[in-house]
C-alpha cells in the first residue's frame, strides 16, 4: 500500500507508547490519522500535533467502538489501515499462597476477564468492525488491496512468564487469530499481520527504576536494551507498504526468549 494523504488510519491505544509512535510514523508519511483511546487528554494532544482526529474509545464496548469509528470516518473517510495497540497487563499467578491466613487464593476471574476483554476481545471487535468498512471500499493499487490490519500480540504469547497467565492467554489469542482472519479477508484484498514485541520502553516499563530497566535490558541478546516505540512503528509502516506480508506473526524482540521469571 502506498502511504499518502489519501490513506486514513485508525490507531487504538494511540495516546501513548507503541500506538503514539505508530501514529506519528504514519502521519509523517502523509497518512490521515485517527487516535482512539480512553485517555482523552493525551489522545487529543497527539491528534492536534498530527493534524488528526481523536475519539474516546473503550475497546471492550461495542457502542463505544461504533461511535469512535464513526467520528474517525466522518473526519477522514473509511480507514484503510487499522492498528490495534490498546492493551493492559497484570501480574498474577493462577493461584498464590497467602501468608496471613496460611491459605491458597485463586487468580480472580474478574481480573482475568478484564485482560481478555481489552487485549483479545477488543482487538477482535475493532477488526470485525473495520473489516466490513474496508470490504465496502474500492480496491486500490495493482494488487487490488483494500486495507491492512496490524495487531499487537507479545512474546509472552509464546514465552509467558510466572504471573502472566491472563496476559499470555490474551496475547496468545491475538496471535492465533492472525492467520484465520487473514484467510477470511484475503479475497477482499485485506491483509492482517501481528507484531509480537519483546521488552519495549512503554508506559508499562517507564515507571520502573533505572536498575530494573537495566536488568530487563540485559536479558535481551542483541541489542541489549529495551526496544524503542519508534522501532515498533517502523515495522508497522513497513507492513503497510509491503504487500507480501500477510497472515504472519513477527517477533520484534532482539532474539529474546523470556525466562520463567
Amino acid at each position: 500500500m502506498r502511504l499518502d494523504k489519501n490513506i486514513p488510519a485508525v490507531i487504538t491505544g494511540g495516546a501513548s507508547g507503541l500506538g503514539a509512535a505508530t501514529a506519528r510514523a504514519l502521519a509523517a508519511k502523509g497518512v490521515r490519522v485517527a487516535i482512539l483511546d480512553v485517555n482523552a487528554q493525551a489522545g487529543a494532544k497527539i491528534a492536534k500535533e498530527l493534524d488528526g482526529v481523536f475519539a474516546s474509545c473503550d475497546v471492550t464496548s461495542e457502542p463505544s467502538v461504533d461511535a469512535a469509528l464513526a467520528t474517525a470516518r466522518a473526519a477522514h473517510g473509511q480507514e484503510r489501515i487499522l492498528v490495534n495497540c490498546a492493551g493492559i497487563g497484570v501480574a498474577k499467578r493462577i493461584s498464590r499462597r497467602v501468608k496471613e491466613t496460611n491459605g491458597i487464593e485463586p487468580h480472580d476471574l474478574a481480573t482475568f476477564t478484564k485482560v481478555i476483554q481489552v487485549n483479545l476481545i477488543g482487538t477482535f471487535l475493532l477488526m470485525s468492525k473495520s473489516a466490513i468498512g474496508m470490504q465496502a471500499t474500492a480496491a486500490i493499487g495493482e494488487d487490488g488491496e483494500r486495507g491492512v490490519m496490524i495487531c499487537t500480540s507479545s512474546v509472552a504469547a509464546e514465552d509467558g512468564q510466572i504471573g502472566q497467565v491472563a496476559y499470555s492467554a490474551s496475547k496468545g489469542g491475538v496471535a492465533a487469530m492472525t492467520l484465520p482472519v487473514a484467510r477470511d479477508l484475503a479475497r477482499d484484498g485485506i491483509r492482517v499481520v501481528t507484531i509480537m514485541p519483546g521488552l519495549f520502553l512503554t508506559p508499562m516499563f517507564a515507571g520502573l527504576s533505572p536498575e530494573a530497566q537495566q536488568s530487563l535490558a540485559a536479558s535481551v541478546p542483541f541489542p541489549s536494551r529495551l526496544g524503542h516505540p519508534d522501532e515498533y512503528a517502523a515495522l508497522a509502516v513497513h507492513i503497510c507498504e509491503n504487500p507480501m506480508l500477510n497472515g504472519e506473526r513477527i517477533r520484534l524482540d532482539g532474539a529474546l526468549r523470556m525466562a520463567p521469571r
